[in-house]
């Protein structure tokens, strides 16, 4: 069965414990397409180690300048070295997109240059790489309890430290993840 197109845009989705690829585990995917076609996502519940947003942007030739020394998220294991900004709605840059009333999404360098320049977003974070998915592969993972989807919201994105945004997600949706199990039986 297929997931309605765009039914997970805009949500977080959730690694159920367990989850059989260990690069996912604990994982809160900010989900930024879903169609026919396929799903995309960005990780926000892992930080790459040993590297700071004004470390990024020196290396790409822009002057750190206001930009907060905050963290680089893990966005997924598809081309890590490619940088995307997860941000509130109430601004956009050229390419962007909005996605919902908690965050859109952009990867332009401009974007980086309007944070060090104090002039962006009110809410934002980085993250290199994304999750992607093929046609129907999300929605069969999630057929097999890979997944969980639920509501992205400010608190969650934005405000809960990565390491605590899983089982803040988690708690969000009502769920407290210490009583989750890793294995589902069948009938």
């Amino acid at each position: 069965m297929m997931i309605a197109p765009q039914y997970l845009a805009g949500k977080l989705l959730l690694a159920m414990p367990g989850m059989s690829d260990p690069r996912f585990a604990r994982a809160v995917i900010a989900m930024c397409a879903h169609d026919e076609e396929g799903a995309l996502g960005v990780g926000i519940g892992h930080l790459v180690p040993e590297m700071s947003f004004r470390d990024l942007l020196d290396n790409v030739g822009i002057d750190p300048g206001d930009a907060p020394d905050a963290p680089v998220h893990l966005g997924g294991p598809v081309e890590p070295h490619r940088g995307f900004l997860l941000h509130s709605p109430e601004w956009s840059a050229p390419g962007g997109m909005a996605l919902n009333p908690v965050f859109g999404l952009t990867a332009s360098l401009e974007a980086l240059r309007e944070i060090a320049e104090g002039r962006g977003p009110k809410h934002w974070l980085f993250a290199l790489g994304y999750a992607g998915w093929g046609a129907g592969q999300l929605d069969g993972e999630m057929q097999r309890h890979g997944w969980f989807a639920g509501e992205a919201s400010d608190a969650v994105v934005f405000d809960t430290p990565a390491r605590a945004r899983w089982t803040g997600a988690w708690r969000a949706a009502g769920i407290d993840p210490a009583m989750l199990v890793s294995v589902s039986g069948h009938s």
